[in-house]
């Protein structure tokens, strides 16, 4: 999706009637002849990631508000409990810790950032509470590493990156026709890590040449001598599959620099910050993968805009 008219929208609603599957063989966390029913959300609400939990906890409060308007689920009203993470790995940990032991939420949603969303995890498979993620890509947030196995009680709503890092590739090739890519990756995020490995793959395999692959770490706020390093391999499209905050900077400092080429980058990017960080001339000629779009014709989405 080119970069205009572009806003984080995931199905909270649909998740919301899953989740009730959920509850309903669960309990409510306390008495299930209580009159509502409790969810958990964890969300990035402060910290570097925090336009997206901000987004999350919106959906879900939106979704929430007109469920419960409607004669609720289990015909029950929905009650949230809501944790900051802090967009940090460890205190998603530490969130869902508390809404699972403290709050008893017996079910748990939210989570953008794929690192975030695995810590997390950790905590709720072992008290073997389902957690639905919301935007998290990384496969890794529902695939258990040491048993290679699908984890039981992780669930999520959005596509995964060895189809955002396909389409990605697609585009390049396809659309705007480009065969030497840069790639620069955030080595401080499985998010990052893993859409690059599989933007790798698929644009490597479909024709296309990866001149120089570089490295950036989050909180990062000086790119111009790694930039400057890019451009001197003259790569037709720099790939960046990292969060909004760097982002902006880089395609800010990139175009600083005299570096027009495209910019591309993934769901990550989506952000109202990113134009305040980069500049809006900065983000002309840049384009990223998502999971919606405010221009589609669907009903349900019309409804939503």
């Amino acid at each position: 999706m080119k970069f205009t008219k572009k806003k984080l929208a995931l199905a909270i609603g649909g998740a919301l009637i899953t989740m009730s599957v959920l509850v309903s063989g669960c309990g409510t966390g306390s008495d299930k002849k209580a009159d509502t029913i409790k969810i958990g959300v964890v969300a990035e609400l402060t910290g570097n990631n925090a336009t997206y939990g901000t987004s999350i906890t919106n959906g879900i409060k939106l979704a929430v508000q007109q469920l419960n308007d409607t004669g609720g689920l289990l015909g029950k009203k929905i009650e949230l409990v809501v944790a900051d993470n802090k967009s940090e790995p460890a205190e998603a940990a530490n969130a869902m810790s508390k809404l699972v032991n403290q709050d008893k939420a017996p079910v748990v949603m939210g989570l953008f950032a794929s690192s975030s969303a695995i810590a997390a995890s950790n905590v709720s498979e072992a008290a073997k509470v389902p957690f639905l993620a919301v935007g998290a890509t990384n496969p890794k947030v529902t695939l258990d590493e040491k048993t290679g196995k699908v984890k039981p009680n992780t669930f999520r709503v959005c596509f995964i990156d060895p189809f955002q890092g396909t389409v990605g590739a697609n585009f390049i090739l396809n659309e705007l026709k480009l065969q030497k890519a840069a790639v620069y990756i955030d080595n401080s995020s499985d998010y990052a890590k893993g859409l690059a490995e599989f933007f790798k793959k698929a644009y490597t395999e479909k024709g296309g040449t990866v001149v120089i692959e570089e490295s950036y770490l989050q909180k990062d706020s000086d790119f111009k001598a790694v930039l400057t390093k890019i451009a001197a391999a003259k790569p037709e499209v720099i790939y960046v599959p990292g969060y909004y905050e760097e982002v902006g900077k880089i395609c800010k400092q990139a175009r600083e620099l005299g570096i027009t080429v495209p910019i591309i980058g993934g769901d990550g990017w989506d952000s109202p910050k990113l134009v305040e960080i980069a500049g809006a001339s900065s983000l002309n000629n840049t384009y990223f993968t998502n999971h919606y779009s405010p221009d589609s014709t669907n009903e349900a989405s019309k409804a939503f805009v």
